[in-house]
């Protein structure tokens, strides 16, 4: 079932994803060849937790980490390790989860390390730019499917694959409500959106084939081909003349 939020409920949604804002502000001049993962999941939970807030994802469903953070070919999920160290030319995806006040805010940003490849670059631009090629159609009366289409629609357009399996989803008092959103579909099909929707949407987006395999860590999602795989996530709401972004 859909839920439609309150104008309170959407007021206590964006605190929470303001503090996971903060986190990206605080990454963003962290990010550098040396830094292991478990620095970077570190440094996040430090911010959230010094805002007041708890990291979402820290034993949800048995997940180990107070972030996700995933490296060059790994999708999502990646668990964050002291022995996992960022190289030159690597990119990183850092996916946030706050929950404050009994409401969760949840995106996610992919990271050049120091020098990256022309290629590395544009795909983490695509991926960004896709997420916005989607709201553009998050108002009151489109369908989800027009989200889901336009972004599979803009990535295929610049020569990337949309993995099936890890979607978008509702958000509000719990991480993952309904609907799930994919990051591919048909535009004037499924549920009609409504003011007061909550939806997270997230790109994740690959640069050779969709194809997954997870690691027999029961987490990490890797691409099957081994070439590199970018995410860019925000929470939004659905206004009454379009959208607004809540983790800002």
């Amino acid at each position: 079932m859909i839920t439609i939020k309150s104008q309170r409920e959407i007021e206590l949604m964006a605190k929470a994803g303001h503090i996971v804002a903060l986190v990206f502000e605080g990454l963003k001049d962290k990010i550098r060849p040396g830094l292991s993962t478990q620095d970077i999941a570190d440094i996040a939970e430090k911010i959230i937790r010094d805002n007041g807030a708890y990291p979402t994802f820290l034993n949800y469903s048995g997940y180990p980490g107070a972030v996700c953070v995933s490296i060059n070919e790994e999708l999502v999920h990646g668990i964050p390790s002291k022995h996992r160290i960022l190289r030159e030319g690597d990119i990183v995806s850092v996916d946030v989860g706050a929950t404050l006040n009994g409401y969760v805010g949840d995106a996610c940003r992919t990271y050049p390390v120091g020098i990256c490849s022309p290629n590395a670059l544009r795909l983490i631009k695509v991926t960004e730019e896709s997420f916005f090629e989607g709201v553009k159609h998050a108002r009151p009366g489109a369908r989800l499917g027009d989200i889901s289409h336009a972004i599979q629609e803009y990535c295929e357009k610049n020569g990337y694959s949309l993995p099936r399996e890890y979607t978008g989803h509702g958000i509000g008092s719990h991480l993952h409500e309904d609907p799930y959103i994919p990051n591919y579909g048909v535009a004037g099909t499924g549920p009609v959106l409504k003011e007061g929707m909550c939806l997270a949407i997230e790109p994740m987006v690959a640069e050779g084939h969709f194809a997954v395999r997870v690691l027999k860590d029961g987490w990490t999602a890797k691409m099957k081909d081994g070439k590199l795989s970018s995410h860019y996530e925000n929470t939004i709401v659905i206004t009454k003349d379009g959208y607004e972004i809540l983790t800002k």
